[in-house]
């Protein structure tokens, strides 16, 4: 478990193939990072722009990890070289302070940045996530992670599929995310609450029409879209 508070950007210095084939795992090193490692053991979970992997060994200034195929699969660290910069979080202990959010290090899709505008000293990125279904898990001033950094969305748009964060100047410079350009890729988390009340819902009304509720069911279906509806109305006047 994470917090999204990125601890340190680290440098990735060594990138090796597990094996010779094409769909082979990749063993990462990092270092610049001496500063999260002074209590570090092996097995260790470390998030890695995101990516929860487990620290296989270390020194006082790096440390190595390994990237399954999955995970290559499902994230952006495939697209990283030697000399990229990564954001870096320790797991969180008993002292941890919790200034961000909930955060599994469990990469759900890879978003495309479409545009990054300033705004006075900060930063809009408007992102689009290559697995559309994950927008309903993102809600204006809900929380999201990009690259392993706890984030606010500032708008979203269903119908187009895109969303907005913005990056203040501080954030600027203690995250990655602030030195990709249009077209980029950042690794998207949404929010594991949403999923949690989404199944929790499903799961009430799937028990309603077990056992023949199917009216009380649609009414309250009914209402809630009755309710939608109403607010958007008087949105429009």
């Amino acid at each position: 478990m994470f917090t999204g508070i990125v601890e340190v950007i680290g440098t990735v210095t060594t990138l090796a193939q597990q094996d010779e084939t094409e769909s082979g795992g990749t063993s990462l090193t990092i270092s610049n990072c001496a500063e999260i490692l002074t209590d570090a053991h092996l097995g260790d979970s470390i998030s890695i722009n995101g990516t929860c992997l487990t620290i296989t060994s270390f020194t006082p200034s790096q440390f190595k990890v390994g990237v399954s195929p999955e995970t290559l699969r499902r994230t952006n660290l495939g697209s990283l070289k030697e000399g990229s910069n990564v954001n870096l979080e320790r797991a969180v202990s008993a002292t941890t302070r919790m200034g961000g959010h909930f955060v599994q290090g469990h990469v759900d899709t890879v978003a495309t940045i479409l545009s990054v505008t300033p705004d006075g000293d900060a930063l809009t990125f408007r992102l689009q996530p290559h697995d559309p279904s994950i927008l309903r898990y993102v809600v204006e001033k809900g929380y999201v992670t990009l690259d392993g950094a706890s984030l606010t969305v500032i708008q979203v748009d269903d119908s187009e599929g895109w969303w907005e964060v913005m990056l203040i100047a501080y954030t600027q410079e203690r995250v990655v995310t602030a030195g990709k350009k249009a077209r980029e890729e950042v690794n998207v988390e949404v929010d594991m609450v949403g999923k949690y009340v989404e199944k929790s819902v499903r799961g009430y009304f799937e028990e309603l029409e077990k056992e023949g509720t199917s009216g009380v069911r649609g009414g309250v279906l009914e209402k809630m879209v009755g309710k939608i509806v109403e607010k958007k109305m008087k949105g429009l006047k």
